[in-house]
């Protein structure tokens, strides 16, 4: 390899290496493409999973069961999340925001859509 490759945009490990044109992540098992990340940094907005651009304010529905980390309560599918805010998150979680019956808590931006 020539040149440096990126570390992984999920969990941001350094040990990203070429399939093809692919860039893949031993660590996570994510997979993406120099230039869908090329496009991702230059845009720096953050989309739903559609994506559609997000802004603070907006409201959000889950459209997967999120396991709550260290607990045993799942955020279900549907969920709506009013009023988030979007932050420059821990390993992708880019959206800061309060879930009734759970309180406040991070959630990545790729399972959620906009309200």
């Amino acid at each position: 390899m020539t040149d440096t490759l990126p570390p992984c945009p999920e969990c941001n490990e350094p040990y990203a290496y070429e399939q093809g044109a692919l860039l893949v992540c031993p660590m996570c098992g994510h997979e993406w493409t120099a230039h869908d990340q090329a496009d991702e940094a230059a845009s720096g907005q953050i989309t739903d999973a559609h994506g559609t651009p997000l802004a603070d304010g907006d409201s959000v529905t889950v459209i997967k069961d999120l396991k709550v980390k260290g607990s045993s309560l799942v955020v279900k599918v549907g969920t709506k999340v009013k009023n988030i805010r979007l932050a420059d998150g821990f390993r992708g979680h880019d959206i800061d925001c309060k879930i009734d019956g759970i309180g406040p808590m991070q959630l990545k931006s790729e399972f959620v859509k906009k309200s």
